[in-house]
């Protein structure tokens, strides 16, 4: 007898990550690769966090503090909001999923640009909710549009910012026309992974909207400039309300111990994050001379990656690039995805790139 799938999720594309370093190097018998796919630091962690991590090991045993609470303490400091507006997450992704499966119901609608982060439309249609797709409008959220798409049955908006993979962003200005138009049965869901990267002045502050008492949640994540992916940490800033019925799904050990030490050190440890913006402001002016002189015109940033159309099939350049040791992100067509990495893991990218580019 075959299966039964609910043909909501039969209907989804397993997510598929960037390539690992490891398997590349056995693949093709290279010494030395360069990852520049997932929008990592390539500085790695804080010190402060690894020496966390060295001092956690011997606690193994015991399962982690379920409420997190010396993490969501610093964080509700940090954000100057109380300790029952914060909730952690296997990342921030594992918050997606907790507010679909919370908000959703079968026909319930749910907001998104058609060029964002994959996670919400799976997590969407995971939870038999119906993803109501806006188009970008020159590589942005069109949020006029997406304020139009608003009806009796959406439940929740998301909106990347910065946004993934284009790296554009959206002003303050434009936020708040958004959220005067959004009722008050729709949750604003405002993923900003990138936050730490942006150097725009016209960047909207989250946070004040949560303190305002709007239906909004703040999501952010130790993946990107804390160099803390593999621990797998994320949280959330938002009402006491929402917070209280994410809080009725959230699995009791969802973070780990590890994780939640690693992630209060790395918080406490702003020269760090300083140096990463630096070394990230530095590569992207390197990256994206490298861009503009071969003829290309990547899409202006505000995160730690470009995303930039190479006028030929993204996918052979991807597998090429492959066989050289570089690893980027081909994302559809023509369009890839390129982290920026360290002044030399850079420089190697632009080399490499050049001649696949010009085998092609």
């Amino acid at each position: 007898m075959p299966l039964k799938v609910h043909p909501d999720i039969a209907s989804l594309s397993p997510y598929v990550p960037g390539k690992p370093i490891e398997e590349l190097q056995r693949e093709f018998g290279l010494a030395r690769v360069i990852k520049l796919a997932s929008n990592e630091n390539p500085l790695g962690p804080s010190p402060k966090a690894l020496a966390a991590l060295s001092e956690g090991s011997a606690t193994l045993h015991r399962y982690p503090d379920g409420g997190a609470f010396r993490l969501r303490e610093a964080l509700a400091d940090r954000w100057k909001v109380t300790l029952d507006q914060v909730i952690l997450g296997n990342g921030s992704d594992e918050i997606l999923g907790l507010l679909a499966r919370t908000f959703l119901a079968p026909g319930d609608e749910a907001i998104m640009a058609d060029q964002t982060f994959v996670i919400y439309k799976m997590e969407v249609t995971a939870a038999h909710g119906t993803p109501v797709i806006v188009p970008l409008k020159q590589w942005r959220h069109d949020l006029p549009a997406m304020a139009d798409a608003i009806t009796d049955r959406t439940r929740l908006l998301f909106l990347c910012n910065p946004n993934n993979p284009t790296g554009t962003m959206v002003s303050a200005d434009e936020v708040e026309q958004l959220l005067a138009r959004v009722p008050a049965h729709v949750v604003v869901v405002l993923d900003e992974a990138y936050f730490e990267y942006v150097r725009s002045r016209q960047f909207p502050d989250s946070m004040a909207y949560v303190k305002q008492g709007r239906n909004v949640i703040v999501l952010r994540t130790f993946s990107k400039i804390y160099g803390l992916a593999g621990l797998r940490i994320g949280y959330g800033v938002t009402t006491a309300e929402i917070a209280n019925f994410l809080n009725r799904l959230r699995p009791p050990f969802n973070a780990n111990s590890l994780a939640q030490r690693a992630a209060l050190a790395a918080l406490g440890d702003d020269e760090h994050v300083v140096r990463s913006r630096v070394v990230n402001e530095a590569g992207m002016g390197q990256v994206v001379k490298g861009l503009t002189d071969l003829g290309f015109a990547p899409i202006p940033s505000e995160a730690n990656f470009v995303y930039v159309d190479i006028r030929r099939d993204g996918r052979k350049v991807f597998d090429a690039m492959l066989r050289e040791g570089i690893i980027i992100r081909h994302i559809e067509g023509s369009m890839v995805r390129v982290t920026i990495g360290l002044e030399e893991e850079n420089m190697e990218f632009l080399a490499v790139f050049k001649r696949v580019i010009h085998s092609q």
